[in-house]
């Protein structure tokens, strides 16, 4: 005797009569990805030590501005955090549909090492506003001392969202290879990965990573929060052949 076989029913945001009244409901926690990338961009792009230079010394640390600094490492922790949630919530609420896709562990497993470098790279940013003038610790490193600490800060916080790129390409897979994700959206993320392997590959700019990953952050969650989604159960169910099966030890009893 067969029995009818089916995949797991996808567990929606809210589960409640929105599912049952034939309209997925809307996930949440998606949002989380949209907060970070838009933190990301402020506590990196926007608190950057340039001093507008080709040729920078340690001449250079008079003109930086210390609130600048630990307003940009503060805004960098509150988006590590963000980052470590979303992976959290990703693998809880996405794997569960994936039937063991690859693609998708790589997702969180992007933005979880993305979150352990960016501790660094903020850190370094609140280490050098401690050091500088007026903080906690200005003397305790020297004007040399406190120019380490200002390289650190020249690409630091960009490097790290290289996880956040490669999480974007797992993305891109999830859609144009396994149909789980639209597709426009698997195009879009396609750009983060070829953007930084080309800065990277021809011209060695190592922080390219720091200003597509936070603007994918933003565009591919909210697209994830307000698309339709067979990855987040947002999608309507259609018939799959696949789910009837008259043959195969699963089938019989």
């Amino acid at each position: 005797m067969t029995t009818t076989t089916a995949r797991a029913t996808r567990g929606h945001a809210d589960g409640g009569a929105a599912g049952a009244a034939g309209a997925p409901a809307r996930a949440r926690w998606t949002w989380l990805g949209v907060g970070a990338g838009v933190l990301g961009i402020v506590a990196t792009m926007f608190t950057s030590p340039n001093v507008g230079s080709d040729r920078v010394g340690p001449e250079a640390l008079a003109g930086l501005s210390r609130g600048q600094l630990q307003l940009g490492g503060a805004l960098g922790y509150a988006t590590v955090a963000l980052l470590l949630v979303l992976a959290a919530s990703w693998r809880v609420k996405a794997l569960a549909t994936t039937r063991g896709a690859v693609a998708a562990r790589v997702v969180a497993d992007g933005l979880t090492a993305s979150a352990a470098a960016l501790s660094l790279g903020y850190g370094w940013k609140l280490a050098l506003a401690l050091y500088l003038p007026g903080g906690i610790n200005e003397n305790g490193f020297t004007t040399d001392g406190q120019f380490f600490y200002f390289m650190l800060n020249d690409f630091g916080p960009f490097i790290g969202y290289l996880g956040v790129v490669v999480a974007a390409g797992a993305v891109a897979w999830l859609s144009l290879r396994d149909r789980l994700v639209s597709r426009w959206l698997g195009l879009v993320s396609l750009i983060p990965p070829v953007a930084v392997l080309f800065m990277s590959g021809v011209l060695s700019i190592a922080g390219f990573p720091g200003i597509v990953g936070p603007i994918w952050l933003i565009v591919a969650f909210a697209g994830l929060s307000l698309g339709s989604h067979e990855l987040l159960g947002t999608a309507k169910s259609q018939p799959d052949s696949r789910r009837v099966s008259g043959s195969g030890s699963l089938g019989r009893r």
